[in-house]
Parts: C-alpha cells; sequence; structure tokens
C-alpha cells in the first residue's frame, strides 16, 4: 500500500507509542485504554496520522482496525462531527429476512445475516457441504453485540433462506488471563464428512494477547450451531474447550488474518484434515528491520479438537526476496500478508499470499508455496520454496480522506472511502487435474487523476483484477489476464474478488466489486460483478453477469459516520461439485432505506 512507502524512519524498527502520545489528546468523551500489544499500537498510530509506515510493514486486518478505531472513541467522535442521516422509517413487520429481486436477468439477492440492528455486517466466506449442495455456511465480521466480532450462518436449501449466530468465543480466557472482547477475519469450512468448521482471530483490545481458535458443527447440525471440537461426552452441549490453533501473549506478538480450509475429498488419503494458515505479526525479531509478518499453517488431524504448533511457511527465495527482511537469513519472504490455503483432491496444500520483500515503491508481489500430499505439512521443511505468481502492484491513492472515510496510511479509490485491500484479497483454487488459479487486484493501470493524497485524487481509478494459471502444480505460472480491461469496461475501478475453480476445471468463477455500472466510477455507487472464465489454462473466453439487482449507495460519514470506510477485506465465491458458483458480499442497500452494511448472497446458472 502506498501508506507503506515511506522511507524516512529507514530500516529500524519503529517505536512504539502508547497511551496519549497516539493522539496528543484522547477523543472527545473517551475513556478507553490505549492497546498493551506494540504491533496493534502502531497500527492505530499509522491510522490515526501519528505515524508513517515504512515500505516493507503489511497493514493488519480492517476487521482488527475497526476495533481498535471504535475502542479509542475515533468513530464516535465522527459520528458526533457527522450532520447525521435522516431519521429510520418504522418497521411495518418482525424479522429480517429480505430478497431484492430485479435486473435485466431477473437476478435475486438474498439477505444472509439475520440481525435486525443497524450494525456492520461485512467479510464474508462461504462454504458449500461437500455432500449436500443445498448445506451452505458463511460468516462476516459482525458488530450486533460490539466491536467486531464474528457471526456465522447457515442454510440448508441452497441459499434460498438463512438463518445466523453469534458463536461460542466470548468466554474464551487469552493466555494472560483476559477474556477475549473482538473477533476478526471469520473463516468457515466443511470437511469430507460433513462437519462444519468456523474459526476467528480473538483478542482483548486492552491485552497484549490474541488468538486463533475453532468450534465444530456436527455433520447432521450442519452450522446450525457450533460447539467444542474435543471428543467428550455431550459433545454438542459443550462451548468449551474450542480448538486453539495459536495463542500468543506479550506485546510483539499479534495474530492476524487467519483462514481455514479442510481436505473435502473422500478419496484423498487426509480426508477431514482441517488446515489453518495466518498472518504472524512480530513487532521485535531481533534481526534484519527488526519485524516482519510471515505465513504460518497449523493442522488438526482430529476434527480441530488439537492442532500442531505453528510453524513458518513463507520461507525465503533470493531471487524473488531481495529487502526489508526481519530474519537472519536476508532472502525471507517473511513481510507477507493475506495468505489462502486451498487442497488439491490427492491431498496437496497450496497457499497463495502477498509480499513486500522488494525494493521498489509500489511494487510487490504475489507468492505462492505448497506442501506435497505424501507430506508432512506441520514440519515447515515440508513446504516448498516460494515461487513468484506475478507481481502486486498497490500505489492507488493514498488516506487520510475524512470526507470519504478512508483512514490514514491506507488505499482508496476515490469517490469511495473503502480500503483497497489488495494484499488480502488473493485467492488460489484448483481443479481435478491439478490445475492451478490465483485471483488478485491491483493498480497496475490506474494513474492520473487517480494518483497521490486520497482527498484530491478523482476518478476514473482504474484498478483492475487479474488471475494467473499454472499447469505444473504452481512451478510456474502463466502471464497475469485482465478480467476487466479498460477495452470493455472503461478506466473504472474493480477491486476485492474472490474465486473459485470448477472441479472439471471448465470456467473459473470472479467475483468482484465493480464501478463500470452507470455513473458509479464518479459517483462512488458500486455493484457485484461474476465473471465467469471459460478455458481459463488455455485460450480463455469471459462473460460476465451483473449480481447485485441495483447499485449499492457509497457508504461515507455523511450517511453513516460509523461503517463508512470499510466493506471488509474480502468476499467470496464458492462451487459446488457440479460447477454451481455461490456469492456473498457486503451489501450497503440497509434496512427500511438506510445506508448500512449487510451481508447478500446470489447464486446463477453453471450456463
Amino acid at each position: 500500500m502506498k501508506g507503506r512507502l515511506h522511507r524516512s524512519l529507514g530500516p529500524v524498527a519503529i517505536s512504539f507509542l502508547l497511551g496519549a502520545v497516539l493522539f496528543g489528546s484522547q477523543p472527545p468523551g473517551v475513556g478507553a485504554k490505549m492497546p498493551r500489544n506494540n504491533v496493534l499500537a502502531r497500527a492505530l498510530a499509522i491510522e490515526l496520522g501519528k505515524q508513517k509506515a515504512p515500505k516493507w510493514l503489511m497493514p493488519l486486518s480492517s476487521g482488527v482496525m475497526y476495533t481498535l478505531l471504535q475502542a479509542s472513541g475515533t468513530l464516535e467522535a465522527r459520528a458526533n462531527n457527522a450532520s447525521g442521516a435522516g431519521p429510520l422509517s418504522a418497521a411495518k413487520s418482525q424479522g429480517c429476512q429480505n430478497v431484492f429481486t430485479g435486473g435485466a436477468l431477473g437476478g435475486r439477492n438474498i439477505r444472509v445475516n439475520q440481525d435486525c440492528s443497524l450494525r456492520r455486517q461485512a467479510e464474508e466466506t462461504i462454504a458449500v457441504n461437500p455432500n449436500n449442495p443445498n448445506g451452505l455456511i458463511a460468516g462476516q465480521n459482525d458488530s450486533r453485540i460490539g466491536f467486531n466480532h464474528c457471526g456465522y450462518d447457515w442454510s440448508f436449501d441452497g441459499g434460498r433462506t438463512w438463518g445466523d449466530q453469534i458463536p461460542p468465543f466470548w468466554q474464551f480466557i487469552l493466555l494472560d488471563g483476559h477474556t477475549s472482547d473482538a473477533c476478526s477475519d471469520p473463516t468457515a469450512a466443511f470437511d469430507a464428512a460433513g462437519n462444519a468448521y468456523a474459526g476467528g482471530i480473538l483478542f482483548d483490545v486492552n491485552s497484549p494477547a490474541s488468538a486463533v481458535v475453532v468450534a465444530k458443527s456436527n455433520a447432521h447440525i450442519g452450522g446450525a450451531f457450533y460447539h467444542s471440537p474435543a471428543n467428550l461426552s455431550f459433545q454438542e452441549y459443550r462451548d468449551v474447550p474450542l480448538g486453539v490453533v495459536a495463542n500468543d501473549t506479550g506485546p510483539a506478538i499479534f495474530n492476524d488474518k487467519e483462514l481455514m480450509t479442510a481436505d473435502a475429498h473422500s478419496g484423498s488419503p487426509k480426508a477431514n484434515n482441517v488446515y489453518m494458515t495466518w498472518t504472524r505479526f512480530n513487532s521485535a525479531t531481533g534481526a534484519g528491520i527488526g519485524a516482519n509478518s510471515p505465513i504460518y499453517f497449523s493442522q488438526s488431524t482430529d476434527g480441530g479438537a488439537t492442532w500442531s504448533p505453528g510453524v513458518e511457511i513463507s520461507g525465503a527465495n533470493p531471487a524473488i526476496c531481495t529487502d526489508f527482511s526481519g530474519e537472519l537469513d536476508p532472502n525471507a519472504c517473511d513481510q507477507d500478508q493475506g495468505s489462502f490455503p486451498v487442497v488439491g483432491p490427492d491431498g496437496t496444500i497450496y497457499v497463495s499470499f502477498g509480499n513486500g520483500n522488494t525494493p521498489l515503491p509500489g511494487v510487490n508481489q504475489v507468492l505462492f508455496v505448497k506442501c506435497p500430499a505424501a507430506a508432512d505439512c506441520s514440519n515447515s521443511a515440508s513446504w516448498t520454496q516460494p515461487v513468484k505468481v506475478n507481481d502486486l502492484i498497490d500505489n492507488a491513492p493514498i488516506g487520510p480522506d475524512p470526507s470519504t472515510g478512508c483512514p490514514g496510511g491506507r488505499e482508496c479509490l476515490p469517490p469511495n472511502g473503502y480500503r483497497v485491500p489488495e494484499f488480502t484479497s488473493i485467492s488460489v483454487s484448483v481443479d481435478n487435474s491439478g490445475k492451478l488459479y490465483t485471483v488478485w487486484a491491483d493498480f497496475r493501470n490506474g494513474g492520473p487523476p487517480c494518483t497521490g493524497p486520497a482527498s484530491s485524487a478523482t476518478p476514473p481509478c482504474d484498478n483492475d483484477v487479474f488471475y494467473s494459471a499454472s499447469t505444473d502444480g504452481g512451478a510456474t505460472w502463466g502471464a497475469a489476464v485482465n478480467v476487466a480491461p479498460a477495452a470493455w469496461f472503461g478506466a473504472t475501478a474493480q477491486w476485492q474478488p474472490g474465486s473459485s475453480i470448477t472441479p472439471n476445471g471448465g470456467a473459473l468463477w470472479i467475483g468482484y466489486y465493480d464501478r463500470s455500472y452507470g455513473t458509479c466510477e464518479s459517483t462512488g455507487c458500486n455493484d457485484i460483478t461474476l465473471a465467469k472464465v471459460s478455458n481459463p489454462g488455455g485460450s480463455p473466453s469471459i462473460s460476465y453477469r451483473r449480481l447485485t439487482t441495483a447499485s449499492m449507495p457509497n457508504l461515507v460519514p455523511a450517511n453513516n459516520p460509523i461503517q463508512a470506510g470499510f466493506l471488509g477485506d474480502y468476499m467470496w465465491v464458492a462451487v459446488d461439485s457440479t460447477g454451481k458458483p455461490y456469492v456473498v458480499w457486503a451489501d450497503t442497500r440497509g434496512l427500511r432505506n438506510t445506508v448500512e452494511e449487510d451481508i447478500y448472497f446470489a447464486s446463477v446458472p453453471t450456463t
């Protein structure tokens, strides 16, 4: 991100400011303590414009940051200074189910979360039961009980109707004795037997500790509620113990941006194993530049009950990782964020992620590693050396911009204040033949007038979505294919993609936020487009479907100062065994004509 381009601090690790130093003075009416975790304190100082981030520094996940912004009083201060939207119209019925219909193809956008408040739901995931495509689970960052938490949803009828819940995470005791009060980065998966799993990052804003935890929903429950994964009597009645993937105390470590997958292939030698990758921020490595954020991995072979010790899998490569190492190895690929794991039909685990161990400002890279099916993936030596998929160009306009909600140190595409999460919207998928497809978005085709400070940059902002294919198991990758080129879409913004490949490899489905409809590029409204890339590993042809039945209004401080600036760090696309795609996204067409965020779902025929 462009906020990471400043080099004035040099290669020495940033000192961490605590307490009132971060603000100068506290916002009005705020008495919350500042984070005691050094990683969180530094990230908050950057977002508040009190520090500039060095080139190598990876951004923390947005769900974590909005918890900190709320705890610090920043969002309340913003709301106090906003003019405010009009009052809500009276509710005419109970319940919060909703379906938007319309569009040229008669689409249906179905509301997933059933929270009836005006609290944020964003940053979503979806998984399909491999034994029953009508069984779906979804998840989102969810603020109905305060801060960012993790909410989970289920459907037994293919997404036509949904139920939702808050998982049993809030009694979890962190290593320093504090009880978790926030959850971020929801993740969900099914294994081959149809068991469902839900996970999240747990932390306390006034505690240095952080953890990654998992709860389970046995196959016959299907995600309707989650319980302890431990194999105990009355298992389904128990909410503790949770599966603990990572659990750290002390101010130097923060676990972030975890994503989970499970081996859902019944013929795999590792069927039903559950895997987690995440970013482990360390602000005091004692080597190199003194700080890093490598990708870590852990696995469970007993249904999520116990997890192997976390190991670093992002590795080192002198050909591609040449700067800003925080380790003794100067070629460590350790300035990372946004890992995405997937399992092949033979049990091989594949992971793509964003990396910043590069010398040129704004020119980062998408990297790839894998662990072969026959290997012990809990051993870091079993993972391949990282391979470069392609460049990751993240030099879009940089905040702050108070008029849009774009925070300091983050990239946004005016007139949206939404973060452009180039590092955390990378995805990888594999078909039954072992061909791989990595999808990402970046700003390589952007430029004037959409450059410089977000407060003065103006559209058009030609952010684009790309994919690259590998036919040799990830050893080499093909050229980047622009899914939304300006020749078809104009110089408009497409960002935050999710993707999945059909099992037979015939179609790569890519969903993304899109400002190419109507006047959205200039007004900030946006839609969801689903691209179908036929023959993606050969000579591709691409067709498009507008999933949203109408454009989503821009979410800015003028109409919602609490939620402005945040659509999450990722949306999600999943496919079932027939290749049918399922898509979830954060939608700003709120309750009773408000502008606020909820999760919506759509699916389309495969033809």
